[in-house]
C-alpha cells in the first residue's frame, strides 16, 4: 500500500562526524539498499522493517514523499531509466513495481522460489532482471506473470551489477559470471574472483571494459574483461583496522558519475573514495559508530548517500534490536573529495 508522507514540511537534518546530514524519518530497522533516481534527487531506501521509503532532497532538506510495504524484509531496489518507477525485492520472494510519480498502487511483477537479493532495470531491453538465492537470474517484461528467460547460476546470487550491455553476477564459491546483454541467454565469461573470499558487491567500470569486486574480507579487485589488459588487474586491501590484521566486509561499491573515481563502504563504519587509474585513495572519511551496509551517488555526483546501521555481517546472534539504531546520511561531495589527484599515465 502506498503511504503518502503525513508531514510535507522538510525536517531539519542532524550532523554526523563527516559533516553529513541525516535523512529523516529514519527506518526502524537496518537499511539494505539505497538508490537515487537517474533524473531527479529522489532517494529510495529499502529496509529490514519491510518498508520501501522515498524522499526528495531539496535545498539541503529531505522531504519524505511516500512509502510502500512488503510482507517481509526488503533487500534491493532499482529505478527505471526515466525515473518514474521503482522496483523492490526481498525476503517475500517477489519484486514489486511502484509507479512512484503517478501514485498508482504497487503490483507484483516477479516471483522467485527464495528471497530476491538484487534487481536491475535494463532500459535498452525494456526488461527487469532479478537475482535470487534460488540460484537463478530471471528476466521479466512486466506484461506476463512468467519470466521471459531463466538463467541458472552455480549458486546463490550474492551481487549484481548492470550497465548495458555489461552485466556481472557474483555467486557462491567465488564465481563471477559475465554477460553480454546483447546475448543474454549465454554466459560471456565465467571466472574465479581474484579474492579468495565470498563476493559481497560489484560495480561495472564507467567505460564498461571491466568491473570492481568487493569481498567480505576487506579487499577490492579491479578486473578488465580484455585479456590483453590483464596487466592492469590488481587487488588492494581496505576497511581494516590500523594494524591491518582485522579485515571487515566491503559492503558497497559506487563509481562517481563525473570523475569516475569510486567509493567503498565497509563493516568498519568507514567510507573512502578511490582512483583506480592511479591506484590511489583520493579521500578517507571519519569512522561512524556502526557499519555502512549500502551507499549511492546521485545522478550528478554532488550527493553521496550512505546508511549507518547493523549490516548482519556477524549474524543474528550479534544483533540486539532493543539497542539497534538505523540512520541514512547525505554527504555533500566537493570536487576535491572525488576528483583524481593525479593525471592518468
Amino acid at each position: 500500500m502506498v503511504k503518502p508522507s503525513r508531514s510535507p514540511t522538510p525536517q531539519p537534518p542532524s550532523a554526523n562526524p563527516n559533516k553529513s546530514f541525516e535523512v529523516l524519518p529514519a527506518p526502524s530497522e537496518s537499511v539494505s539498499s539505497l538508490s537515487f533516481s537517474p533524473t531527479t534527487n529522489h532517494l529510495v531506501a529499502t529496509a529490514w522493517d519491510n518498508q520501501v521509503r522515498c524522499w526528495e532532497v531539496l535545498n539541503g532538506s529531505c522531504i519524505p514523499k511516500a512509502a510502500i510495504s512488503h510482507d517481509a524484509p526488503v533487500l534491493c531496489s532499482a529505478w527505471t531509466g526515466d525515473g518514474t518507477t521503482v522496483f523492490s525485492g526481498g525476503c517475500d520472494k517477489q519484486v514489486k513495481m511502484w509507479p512512484l510519480t503517478s501514485g498508482v498502487q504497487p503490483i507484483t511483477v516477479a516471483v522467485h522460489d527464495e528471497p530476491v537479493k538484487h534487481v536491475a532495470y535494463i532500459s535498452q531491453m525494456n526488461l527487469l532482471v532479478s537475482g535470487s538465492w534460488d540460484k537463478t537470474l530471471r528476466y521479466w517484461d512486466g506484461r506476463q506473470p512468467r519470466p521471459v528467460h531463466i538463467q541458472q547460476l552455480p549458486d546463490k546470487c550474492y551481487a549484481l551489477a548492470v550497465d548495458y550491455p555489461l552485466m556481472v553476477v557474483g555467486s557462491g564459491n567465488e564465481n563471477l559470471i559475465v554477460f553480454d546483454l546483447q546475448f543474454p541467454q549465454t554466459e560471456y565469461k565465467r571466472m574465479q574472483s581474484p579474492i579468495n573470499y565470498q563476493t559481497r558487491c560489484l560495480a561495472t567500470f564507467p567505460d564498461k571494459q571491466g568491473f570492481l569486486v568487493g569481498s567480505i574480507h576487506g579487499r577490492v579487485g579491479i578486473e578488465h574483461l580484455d585479456d590483453s589488459q590483464k596487466d592492469k588487474n590488481f587487488t588492494f586491501r581496505c576497511h581494516r583496522n590500523k594494524n591491518g590484521d582485522l579485515a571487515h566486509s566491503v559492503n558497497s561499491l559506487n563509481f562517481h558519475p563525473v570523475h569516475h573515481t569510486f567509493a567503498t563502504t565497509g563493516s568498519d563504519g568507514t567510507f573512502s573514495f578511490w582512483d583506480k587509474e592511479n591506484k590511489h585513495r583520493v579521500k578517507g572519511f571519519s569512522q561512524c559508530p556502526a557499519p555502512i551496509p549500502c551507499s549511492a551517488f546521485n545522478a550528478d555526483g554532488s550527493l553521496f548517500a550512505y546508511a549507518v546501521c547493523y549490516d548482519w555481517s556477524k549474524g543474528a546472534e550479534n544483533h540486539d534490536p532493543s539497542n539497534a539504531t538505523s540512520h541514512i546520511y547525505l554527504h555533500s561531495v566537493q570536487e576535491h573529495d572525488a576528483k583524481p589527484k593525479y593525471k592518468k599515465k
